[in-house]
């Protein structure tokens, strides 16, 4: 997938009304409707403030939640409009519909240097469906087309990939940081280029694990995940979690990792409990030793070591998943230890969305990586080399 693609400082904006896909699917509080993380509003806003001060009148749309085609008041993006509003000390106008005619009428009415804000694009079901004339319906309130929802560019749907059929599009400045942090590292890594997935499931990441040993010196796996290649194996991995299916497919990755020359390293020790609970007593056990009665809910003190140093001698770090249960403080040093020798390296470091955010954020080092993806399924996608529609569908340079 070509990632060098058309920003908004590639065209001229003065004078145009610009659809701007944002990612505002922010997280309501369900007794307050408050918002309770701002994050993806604020992240929107440096281009938001390009196109308003460029002479642009912007046309914001995003979804919010799961609204199934239907209007629920709950999932209303107002308390977004509301919030984005004192971020950019400027109004923005809510439209209480997406494409009918208080929409059409506010767009039509827009000046340069104002902004306006379409309703919940989910509540149309053919939002998700790409309907060709929902999209057409949605592009001819503007002249230009500006992406910048990464989270959201894996998926073909009218506001993310429909609408790009009748207006030029290029990439907001977070969409197009994401193309160049990902894109970068992926194709053009300063080596060595260590890769490190963690998280319950394998399957998640059959594609990831895949593409990875085609472009990495080496694959650190933990988390869940761990157990599936530990028992492909033989070894014991008492209760811990397993995916059987996918035991031929470990094995598979293994003897790919050795053909390529992959440094695939797994644990050698792991943090164990009786039962998956924030309660239980944790014990360190080797993973040649693993009690039957036990499952592993951390990676152990010395993987945690040897983890930290591949990530200390690395050129590029990207990492995927979390080492263990991080939510329960007995089950967290794994995780921790992994974000701290990211945080120490001089490596470029990437962390792809979704739990490792959260939990870089939560332990205090995601000041210190040098890119956090805004989407958790994005970026996995991204990660195993499928073309985004929503990224392909934009102007190459």
């Amino acid at each position: 997938m070509n990632c060098n693609k058309k920003t908004v400082k590639d065209i001229d904006i003065r004078g145009k009304k610009v659809l701007l896909r944002c990612d505002f699917n922010v997280p309501l509080d369900k007794k307050t409707g408050e918002i309770s993380d701002e994050t993806r509003i604020v992240s929107s806003v440096p281009t938001i403030k390009y196109l308003l001060e460029g002479g642009a009148a912007v046309i914001a749309c995003s979804h919010l939640g799961r609204p199934k085609g239907e209007f629920v008041p709950s999932m209303s993006l107002k308390p977004v409009a509301a919030r984005l509003a004192e971020l950019l000390g400027t109004p923005v106008k809510m439209a209480s519909d997406v494409i009918g005619e208080d929409a059409a009428k506010l767009a039509k009415e827009l000046k340069p240097g104002e902004i306006m804000l379409l309703e919940n694009l989910r509540f149309h079901k053919e939002e998700e469906k790409n309907d060709p004339a929902f999209a057409r319906k949605l592009a001819d309130m503007a002249d230009i087309f500006v992406s910048d929802a990464f989270g959201t560019v894996h998926r073909a749907h009218a506001s993310t990939e429909g609408v790009a059929h009748y207006l030029p599009a290029v990439s907001g400045f977070l969409l197009a940081k994401e193309l160049s942090e990902l894109g970068g590292a992926l194709n053009n890594p300063k080596r060595p280029f260590v890769a490190i997935l963690g998280g319950s499931k394998v399957s998640d990441k059959l594609g990831v694990i895949r593409n990875l040993l085609e472009k990495a010196d080496t694959l650190l796996i933990g988390g869940g995940m761990a157990f599936t290649f530990l028992k492909a194996q033989g070894k014991e991995i008492g209760k811990s979690i397993c995916e059987d299916t996918e035991l031929d497919y470990a094995r598979e990755m293994m003897q790919k990792a050795e053909k390529n020359g992959v440094s695939l390293l797994l644990p050698v020790d792991a943090v164990v409990a009786p039962e998956f609970s924030a309660d239980a007593k944790p014990s360190v056990v080797s993973v040649d030793s693993m009690p039957s009665d036990q499952m592993g809910l951390d990676i152990g003190p010395m993987t945690a070591e040897v983890f930290a140093g591949s990530i200390k001698n690395a050129g590029t770090v990207i990492w995927n998943g979390p080492m263990g249960v991080f939510e329960f403080p007995a089950f967290a040093a794994g995780t921790i230890a992994v974000a701290k020798a990211m945080a120490e390296s001089g490596a470029v470091t990437i962390i792809g969305g979704g739990d490792s955010a959260a939990a870089v954020n939560q332990f205090g080092f995601a000041d210190k990586m040098t890119h956090i993806s805004t989407g958790g399924g994005a970026s996995l996608e991204f990660l195993e080399g499928i073309e985004l529609p929503g990224v392909v569908c934009l102007l190459d340079k």
